[in-house]
């Protein structure tokens, strides 16, 4: 927990890959190596969702920063449980992990998930998504708003961008102190310029793919961590 709060505070990009059940030992080493600050372990991508199961694979990330994330089918994810079931995962998992993900839109448990991590000193992200477009800017800062006063400690935002004009509407959204932290990102091919600028403009957490695209527009690994080597002197530091 303490290094994922240190990730999110510094004033350096901070990229996440995300990972389900088939991750090997081998290929999260090669990921830290290539430059990943944070594994995201996606639940809901697992082969099965067996208690037993689901921590014998979490237990394999002890190694690096976690985040532990269940995504609803209506959020791009692939969980397709009851909520009840969803929420036992959380609050089993979450004492392994440096913070937990859950959506704004699952009122059913969001509170509890929320709980369930302030219990155990963990990390809270309340995520959004659209994967439709980008919403305009009050509706935005109005999602942010809900999730801050639910006790949040940061915000996701993750739309589908169109044009420049989306992209201009989610940085102005970025640039306003919401008091509260901030994850913003704009997917698909328009968007994937919001995946290296925002970090520099205070968005807390970048996703790269590594063998495995979570969400349209997300850039490999690689070439993520070439272009943040080359202009931060902190995120260079780290790989050393």
């Amino acid at each position: 927990n303490g290094a994922i709060r240190n990730l999110f505070e510094a004033d350096a990009p901070c990229v996440a890959v995300s990972f389900a059940d088939d991750a090997t030992d081998d290929e999260i080493a090669a990921a830290t190596a290539a430059g990943m600050d944070i594994a995201e372990i996606r639940i809901d991508l697992f082969a099965a969702d067996g208690v037993d199961h689901v921590v014998e694979r979490v237990r394999r990330f002890g190694g690096v920063p976690t985040i532990a994330t269940i995504r609803a089918t209506a959020e791009g994810g692939a969980w397709v449980g009851e909520d009840a079931r969803r929420l036992a995962l959380y609050e089993e998992v979450v004492r392994l992990v440096g913070a937990v993900d859950v959506e704004a839109s699952s009122t059913a448990i969001c509170d509890r998930v929320i709980a369930a991590a302030h219990a155990l000193g963990r990390l809270a992200i309340v995520s959004f998504h659209d994967f439709e477009r980008t919403p305009p800017e009050a509706e935005l800062v109005a999602t942010i708003a809900q999730a801050r006063d639910g006790a949040a400690d940061v915000v996701k935002i993750a739309t589908m961008a169109h044009d420049s004009d989306d992209l201009r509407t989610l940085a102005r959204v970025l640039a306003h102190d919401h008091g509260v932290g901030l994850v913003v990102i704009g997917m698909g091919e328009a968007g994937a310029a919001s995946r290296l600028l925002f970090p520099f403009l205070g968005s807390m957490l970048t996703f790269a793919s590594a063998g495995r695209s979570t969400a349209p527009g997300q850039l490999p690994l690689a070439q993520m961590a070439a272009t943040f080597t080359s202009l931060s002197s902190e995120y260079a530091a780290r790989r050393h």
